[in-house]
């Protein structure tokens, strides 16, 4: 199985939509997709992301978008103060500044993450992840994924989310720390990073990462 998952475009944050470029950008992923074979859409409930997907959706004529409620944004910050610190890309350019290991899998107990409402979100998506890929055929064995499917059909499905609750999903799925993901992935609006499941039933084995944050299609 092949999991694409795409950043929303150009975002009204405030009105939780897409700007006039951002439709823009969704189209042209829209026709970049088409060529993926893509049986199944999913998205996040917020409103940036679903417009993304619908415009897929009505291009490709696949329906319906399936919602994944779960997906939707990450938060950041410490108690009622958020979104003004706690900004954790932010944070992990500063560690990498202070040559700090951002590869520590206790992450969670540095001073940064202890109490940001980001490491409460992060592990919830981890958790919820695992219950979604359990519904593709894909439970979850030690630190992989085992394939429970009973065809050997590559089947490609598609989500459409954000860049902090899709660098969530890739650090559970990849098995690599958060913070490192922050800092090494930054996804632009409507970048494409694709991964790949063995489709032997039966087999463990780590996914393999065809595409990274590709935004070719609107450069």
């Amino acid at each position: 199985m092949r999991i694409i998952i795409v950043r929303h475009g150009d975002p009204d944050y405030e009105k939780d939509c897409l700007t006039e470029l951002g439709k823009k950008q969704a189209e042209a992923v829209a026709k970049r997709l088409m060529s993926e074979g893509i049986e199944e859409i999913y998205s996040s409930c917020l409103g940036r992301a679903k417009e993304t997907a619908q415009a897929f959706s009505d291009l490709s004529g696949i329906k319906p978008v399936h919602i994944l409620d779960f997906m939707q944004e990450i938060r950041f910050g410490y108690g009622m103060d958020l979104y003004t610190t706690g900004n954790p890309w932010d944070e992990t350019d500063e560690m990498s500044k202070r040559g700090e290991d951002l590869t520590d899998k206790n992450w969670r107990e540095h001073p940064f993450f202890k109490e940001n409402a980001a490491t409460s979100d992060v592990d919830m998506i981890a958790e919820e992840t695992d219950k979604w890929m359990a519904t593709l055929g894909y439970e979850r064995d030690g630190l992989y994924y085992r394939c429970t499917r009973e065809d050997e059909e590559e089947h490609t499905i598609v989500l459409f989310a954000h860049g902090g609750s899709g660098t969530a999903m890739l650090s559970r799925i990849l098995n690599l720390p958060f913070p490192y993901l922050c800092a090494i992935v930054r996804m632009p609006h409507t970048a494409i990073t694709i991964l790949r499941m063995d489709k032997r039933p039966g087999s463990v084995t780590m996914p393999v990462l065809e595409l990274l944050c590709d935004a070719g299609h609107i450069r």
